[in-house]
């Protein structure tokens, strides 16, 4: 991709601009509990996707019908693709559900958001965020199957949701921060460095390599385009892309900026934090905001460990993304969207569980 582009001189001022220690002070602006009537109609939904019988990827918004619900859906998901970025739907009953209930739940929510993209090299339409034991440190191992510490990252999807069916003993905190906001820090206090920001930095693809494409991707950090600004952040790739053989090396100047937009993100005033309780489900938009998540320490019983669901969903009317966004790295959905993981010749498949 060509890295030559002019760098901004001004902070921009969008909706997606905010600062962590405002929102925590209107959280009416960014969550809400379903009500009683609300589950009902879910629950109601759920019946029917199993007296048809239907499996997960036989079901789209008309086999989960929300008849009252769906006008509050669209508001929710216009605020995500086009607002602050993030929601949090507090309170189903997922301890009174199966895991395969939970997850007809979800999909079929999610079905009234966008469209399901793989989210692995196995095509994992269904993600699983569980501890397998796996090492970090080791090239094709990510993140969700461990443990440890994520640091503020974003996904290949337009959006991101994320469904708490158990919680750990310890730690697990989920913080947002709004990447508009660093790009304006950053104009802020180092100037100099936004040009390095908006040049291609070379990103490992986990092993996960479409045809055709080098075990590498070269994505810039920040791209202001068509009255917003675009981000696309995973510093644990970019570290593990230097292993890769013929991957340019980081410069001095590389590894600064990316220690500055950090930085910026672990300043407890600009991101926010949230605890996950069972039944939480977590909504965010990748293209203006990063995701992150604190170790954690599981329950010593299996059958009580902390467990999320993960879709990664596709939406016509995302915003306006620029080429690299769905050529040169993620690929596209047939609407032009970023395309998840996507491996010609896998199909889709929504685990039940862990793998």
């Amino acid at each position: 991709m060509d890295g030559a582009h002019p760098a901004p001189s001004a902070p921009v001022s969008t909706p997606q601009v905010w600062y962590g220690r405002d929102m925590a002070k209107q959280p009416e602006s960014w969550n809400r509990r379903w009500s009683a009537d609300e589950i009902t109609e879910i629950e109601a939904a759920i019946a029917g996707v199993e007296a048809k019988g239907l499996e997960i990827l036989d079901i789209d918004a008309a086999a989960f019908p929300l008849p009252t619900i769906a006008p509050e859906i669209e508001r929710i998901r216009q605020t995500v693709l086009h607002g602050p970025g993030i929601f949090l739907l507090r309170g189903l009953p997922v301890s009174q559900w199966t895991v395969k209930q939970a997850a007809i739940a979800f999909w079929g929510l999610g079905a009234h958001m966008g469209d399901p993209c793989s989210q692995n090299g196995k095509g994992h339409v269904l993600g699983h965020v569980k501890n397998l034991g796996l090492d970090y440190a080791a090239a094709a191992t990510r993140g969700y199957q461990t443990a440890a510490r994520l640091p503020y990252h974003t996904d290949s999807s337009d959006i991101v949701g994320l469904l708490c069916l158990k919680t750990a003993q310890s730690g697990g905190l989920s913080s947002v921060v709004s990447s508009t906001t660093i790009y304006n820090e950053v104009l802020k206090r180092r100037p100099d460095l936004m040009p390095v920001l908006m040049q291609p930095f070379y990103r490992t693809r986990w092993g996960e390599i479409p045809e055709g494409k080098m075990p590498w991707a070269e994505v810039p950090v920040f791209m202001p385009h068509e009255g917003r600004v675009i981000s696309h952040y995973v510093r644990s790739a970019i570290r593990k892309g230097q292993d890769l053989p013929g991957a340019p090396q980081l410069t001095e100047r590389q590894v600064e900026a990316l220690d500055l937009v950090d930085s910026i993100a672990a300043d407890p005033d600009i991101h926010l934090d949230m605890t996950f309780e069972p039944g939480d489900i977590q909504l965010v938009c990748n293209h203006g905001l990063y995701h992150s998540r604190t170790a954690y320490e599981d329950w010593p019983n299996p059958e009580d460990r902390r467990h999320l669901l993960r879709l990664w969903l596709a939406c016509t009317d995302g915003p306006p993304l620029p080429d690299w966004m769905t050529v040169a790295y993620e690929g596209q959905t047939a609407t032009g969207r970023p395309n998840g993981i996507a491996v010609p010749g896998v199909p889709f498949v929504a685990p039940l569980e862990a793998e």
